[in-house]
């Protein structure tokens, strides 16, 4: 299996390339030179099997199944059930996607307990040391930690706003005492801690000294893990299925198209966005411009820059490199592209954009404790309310993804429902723990500092 840059500017790699660069050396990202066909899983397939199957190929010459499998296992151990993300039932064609039962109870626990090994795999072969590097709006930080903090050779920064992600995120990210781990809070928001990322990986000498790799789902590892759990939940039914996806950063709902461009059996895609809506004026107009990041009750999508389009946009435009690295150059320096009519029309045969407000997303909250008798977070609250707006449309079965636990976010959950939710067990002194973190002024040389 090759790895391309969507923009064409550096050789093609293998996985192990692609896994430990994390983003390619001329600023693009890596994606599969040609897409995998999947085989239909077996009825009643586990979920370490399924992903054995969907991996294996992503994975070829980097290892073997056996040794596949065992990474799995291991990775998986900690989730509080065996079936990984479990598939709720809600209503008849109406179900949710569990994907919070990992040790930092969100979604990205799924791709980043793998990563993590994946990675102490490779160091272990090799005797090397890296420098992992992350920016986060709230939960790929903590689940990055927990993944990677025993990781032989790894020494892990992430970068998060300072005072933007819930009181609970922050806390999970620097209460970890590991002397490999470095929580760093920068004077910004979501989009600026990215942006300092892109700039450190795209500075050759530094990125070569520090040998920097990448957890954010910039890394190709991540998205190909998240992509087990849509074939999973697709081939639980009878009829191709329409996914609800809350997302910010698109890293989330590409892995739904990785999914459905390998076979499995996907119906539409919808993008639920918060207040930061650049996502969902996109499918409605063809136009990507950046507006200011408002802060939100759904605080890991607060982001304006989605750095996986890019992946979706190489596709859209027919996997032109010289065209999509020209259209990201301009995109930074305007803030804005549109794609042509045709380009627009295509996408929309596939994805649909729906915005969800802050009154919405307790509307949303709220109901679903009243009409389901589920207790859901203020992110799930956004599939939630499109689920709403479209049902009347979508046809078959639809399925929403519940990207964290309701306690990670009490606040909101609270205002809506009058109740409080109560952390699992084994995070239950989380807000007594000792804090250890820094802040940085929104600065890329400050931050080099900080990791040198």
């Amino acid at each position: 299996m090759e790895y391309i840059s969507t923009r064409g500017g550096c050789l093609p790699t293998d996985f192990r390339g692609a896994l430990m660069q994390g983003l390619a050396p001329d600023g693009g990202l890596y994606v599969p030179a040609a897409w995998p066909q999947l085989t239909p899983p077996k009825p009643n397939q586990t979920y370490i099997d399924t992903a054995a199957s969907v991996l294996t190929p992503f994975m070829d010459g980097f290892t073997d199944e056996p040794t596949l499998r065992t990474l799995l296992k291991d990775a998986y151990a900690s989730f509080s059930t065996p079936d990984v993300t479990p598939l709720k039932p809600l209503a008849p064609n109406f179900a949710v996607l569990e994907l919070f039962h990992g040790p930092t109870i969100a979604f990205k626990d799924v791709a980043l307990q793998l990563l993590g090994r994946l990675f102490d795999y490779q160091l272990k072969k090799t005797g090397q040391r890296i420098t992992i590097l992350g920016a986060t709006s709230g939960d790929t930080g903590s689940a990055a930690i927990e993944g990677c903090r025993h990781a032989t050779g790894a020494d892990i920064h992430i970068l998060y706003p300072h005072e933007r992600p819930s009181d609970v995120q922050r806390r999970q990210m620097t209460t970890v005492h590991a002397p490999n781990v470095h929580a760093h809070a920068v004077r910004g928001n979501f989009d600026d801690c990215q942006a300092i990322v892109k700039a450190l990986f795209a500075d050759e000498a530094f990125r070569t000294a520090k040998n920097l790799s990448a957890v954010n789902s910039i890394n190709w590892a991540r998205i190909a893990a998240q992509a087990v759990y849509y074939v999973q939940a697709a081939y639980s039914h009878a009829e191709p299925v329409t996914f609800i996806v809350p997302t910010g950063n698109f890293g989330n709902v590409y892995a739904a198209y990785v999914a459905k461009n390998m076979g499995a059996p996907i119906k539409r895609l919808v993008v639920a966005s918060n207040r930061n809506d650049i996502l969902t004026r996109f499918f409605e107009t063809g136009k990507m411009q950046v507006t200011g990041v408002e802060s939100s009750l759904s605080p890991s999508m607060d982001i304006q820059v989605s750095s996986n389009f890019e992946r979706l946009l190489f596709d859209a435009l027919g996997r032109d490199a010289k065209t999509l690295a020209a259209t990201m150059a301009d995109f930074k320096k305007t803030g804005n592209f549109v794609v042509p009519p045709a380009t627009l029309s295509s996408l929309r045969n596939t994805f649909t954009g729906v915005r969800c407000s802050d009154d919405d997303t307790l509307t949303a909250i709220a109901c679903a404790e009243r009409d389901y008798g589920y207790v859901i977070d203020p992110h799930t609250a956004c599939a939630f309310h499109a689920y709403e707006e479209l049902k009347e449309t979508l046809g078959g079965p639809v399925v929403a993804l519940a990207c964290a636990h309701p306690a990670k976010f009490p606040e909101a959950v609270e205002k809506a429902t009058g109740k409080r939710p109560q952390l699992p067990e084994a995070l239950a002194d989380l807000m007594e723990r000792e804090e250890r973190f820094d802040i940085l002024e929104n600065s890329i040389d400050t931050v080099k500092k900080a990791l040198s």
